[in-house]
C-alpha cells in the first residue's frame, strides 16, 4: 500500500524550463511549477534564464535523501530551492524520463514498460530548437536517456561510462556552445541493483552524485559568467530494497515514486 505521495510531480519538470527559459513548452506538457517558475523570476529579477543545464542521476530516492542528508552535501550547499516531486508509473527509467521531458503522463507519451522507444510526441528538445535553441544531451551506451530522446536535429554525445559523460559535460559547459545540456549519470542505479540501496558501495555513488552536480555547477559559475543558467539535480525514481537485500525499483510505492530536485539559478 502506498504511503502519501508527493503533491508535485516530474510532468512538471519540461513546462517549468521552458517558462524559465521563456519558451513555448512542449505540446502536451503540464503546466509549469509555479513555485519553481517565481524563485527563478526572482533570482534572474525577472529576466529569463538563457542557459539550462538538468543533471539526471538514476534512482535517487526522497527516503535516501531524508536518511543520509550529509551525502548530498555538496549539491545542497549549491542549490537554493530543494523540491520534493512524484514520480510516475511504472516508476522505471525510460518511463519516467519520457514524462520528464515530454511533460505528459506515460499513457499519453506511450511509454508504459521498460522498453526504450523513441518518442515520437513532442519533447523538450523539440521546444528548445523550435524557439532556436541548441541543446545536447550526454549520457551512457544503451540508456533509457541516450536512445528515447534519438531522431532531433541536436547534439548527442554517448559514452561507456558515467565517467567519460561528467568529463563531456564540463567541456562542453567551457566551450559554452549550447543553450541546454543534459547529463544523465546510472552509477547509483547499477550499483544499487547489483549490491543493495543502502551498500557501502551505493552509497558512495550517492555521494560521487552529489560531488558531481557541484563540479558542474562551479564549472558553470567560472564559464558562463555573462548567461543566466538555471541548474537542476533531477532524479527520475526512486528505489526499495528486495529479499536478499538487492535493490529494486518499479512499484507504486513511496520508496519509489517519492524523489526530490534540487535547483538554483547562477548569474
Amino acid at each position: 500500500m502506498a504511503l502519501g505521495y508527493n503533491s508535485l510531480s516530474i510532468a512538471q519538470v519540461a513546462g517549468s524550463v521552458a517558462a524559465i527559459l521563456g519558451i513555448e513548452p512542449p505540446t502536451l506538457a503540464a503546466g509549469a511549477s509555479p513555485l519553481l517558475v517565481r524563485a527563478a523570476r526572482e533570482a534572474f529579477h525577472g529576466l529569463n534564464a538563457d542557459r539550462a543545464f538538468l543533471y539526471n542521476p538514476d534512482a535517487i530516492a526522497l527516503w535516501l535523501f531524508q536518511k543520509y542528508t550529509a551525502l548530498f552535501e555538496e549539491a545542497l550547499l549549491r542549490s537554493r530551492l530543494q523540491l520534493p516531486l512524484r514520480s510516475v508509473m511504472p516508476s522505471v527509467t525510460p518511463v519516467c524520463f519520457a514524462s520528464m521531458y515530454t511533460g505528459a503522463q506515460p499513457a499519453v507519451h506511450g511509454i508504459q514498460a521498460y522498453e526504450k522507444p523513441v518518442l515520437k510526441i513532442d519533447t523538450l528538445f523539440d521546444a528548445l530548437l523550435r524557439a532556436g535553441k541548441k541543446p545536447a544531451i550526454v549520457s551512457t551506451t544503451g540508456d533509457s536517456v541516450s536512445m528515447i530522446f534519438l531522431e532531433r536535429e541536436m547534439d548527442y554525445f554517448i559514452f561507456d561510462t558515467p565517467e567519460e559523460c561528467n568529463e563531456k559535460a564540463l567541456t562542453l559547459i567551457e566551450r559554452d556552445e549550447h543553450d541546454a545540456i543534459i547529463l544523465y549519470n546510472a552509477d547509483f542505479d547499477a550499483t544499487m541493483h547489483r549490491y543493495s540501496p543502502e551498500s557501502p558501495e551505493a552509497l558512495q555513488k550517492l555521494r560521487l552524485n552529489s560531488e558531481v552536480f557541484a563540479a558542474m555547477h562551479e564549472r558553470i559559475g567560472r564559464c558562463w559568467q555573462k548567461h543566466r543558467t538555471f541548474i537542476g539535480y533531477c532524479p527520475d525514481h526512486g528505489c526499495h530494497a528486495i529479499d536478499g537485500g538487492l535493490g529494486s525499483h518499479g512499484l507504486e510505492v513511496d520508496t519509489d515514486m517519492d524523489i526530490i530536485h534540487l535547483y538554483d539559478f547562477i548569474g
